[in-house]
């Protein structure tokens, strides 16, 4: 009967979020991603270099190393998650990372970081920071580790990482690796442990939050503007896209993908030809595992003539 066999197929599969990809080392890149925000059972995934699946990943795996690449080359990242039926949901974001150049004979591991500290930010976040190590040929990227557990990869050139998606009131452990490119892995640093807050609301925490937001009306050719800077939150990677807020509703979303401003940011958007008018405007970062972080503070501003 026509819709009759539509009614029992339940919610359709989404797109993994959050998906980003680092390289480890010259032959060999770290993808991770977040789970899909719908409701339909997820019993796998999948990801594709290309057009090419190269893993397949039951449904508690969020990350993976893909080995065996090619040093300084180009590659395209897909991650698609597979139902209880065994059919593919549709692919999130692609993401590109070029792999370094291999050094010749690179014998040498890295020195392991120094310093390791970390903070509870609120229930559900963790931000941690970690003296450079040192390599013979230099580190291309840090590991972050709960346990014995790789949980979260940066470049070598952050020496913080943002990790998300806690528990409030549990206690962990973290450690980090440096890896340099020829996959020579350090000695872990000497461990931190913090404890997350009891908190149980799901507000993320104030550390996501952009910084020195700032809002300026600006008239140009008989219409107004408005300008925002700001400085990206410290996540340990790029901070893909923000959310604009204006008068409490969501105004528009800025992509900025690979070319993501890491230390200032700005932006600027029409915004009507009424001279006196007020307005509140604050906006959000998209976090590493495809959330939204903290709001900035709320800036009010007015069109004058």
């Amino acid at each position: 009967m026509p819709g009759g066999d539509d009614a029992d197929d339940g919610p359709p599969l989404s797109a993994p979020t959050g998906i980003t990809a680092q390289a480890g080392s010259a032959t060999s890149v770290h993808v991770m991603w977040n789970r899909p925000t719908g409701t339909a059972p997820v019993a796998g995934y999948e990801v594709y270099r290309g057009s090419v699946r190269v893993r397949k990943l039951a449904a508690d795996r969020h990350m993976v190393d893909v080995t065996g690449l090619r040093p300084t080359s180009r590659y395209v990242f897909t991650v698609r998650a597979r139902g209880t039926d065994g059919d593919l949901g549709p692919a999130g974001r692609a993401v590109t990372v070029t792999t370094p150049a291999a050094v010749a004979q690179d014998r040498s591991a890295p020195t392991r970081p120094s310093g390791l500290r970390g903070r509870a930010d609120g229930g559900r976040a963790v931000s941690l920071s970690w003296g450079k190590a040192s390599d013979d040929r230099g580190v291309v990227s840090y590991d972050v580790y709960q346990g014995t557990t790789k949980i979260h990869s940066v470049t070598g050139k952050e020496t913080r990482a943002l990790l998300t998606g806690l528990r409030p009131g549990t206690a962990y452990s973290f450690t980090v690796r440096a890896r340099d490119a020829a996959d020579h892995v350090s000695p872990p640093s000497t461990a931190v442990r913090i404890t997350t807050s009891g908190a149980k609301d799901k507000d993320v925490e104030r550390g996501t939050a952009p910084g020195d937001f700032r809002v300026t009306a600006r008239r140009s050719d008989g219409a107004y503007y408005l300008d925002l800077t700001w400085t990206p939150p410290r996540t340990g990677g790029e901070v893909p896209a923000y959310q604009v807020f204006l008068d409490g509703k969501q105004a528009t979303t800025v992509m900025w993908g690979e070319d993501a401003p890491k230390d200032a940011a700005k932006y600027s958007f029409y915004i009507g030809e009424d001279a006196g008018d007020r307005h509140r405007v604050k906006i959000r970062a998209q976090l590493p595992d495809g959330t939204w972080g903290a709001f900035s503070v709320e800036r009010a501003v007015t069109t004058h003539s």
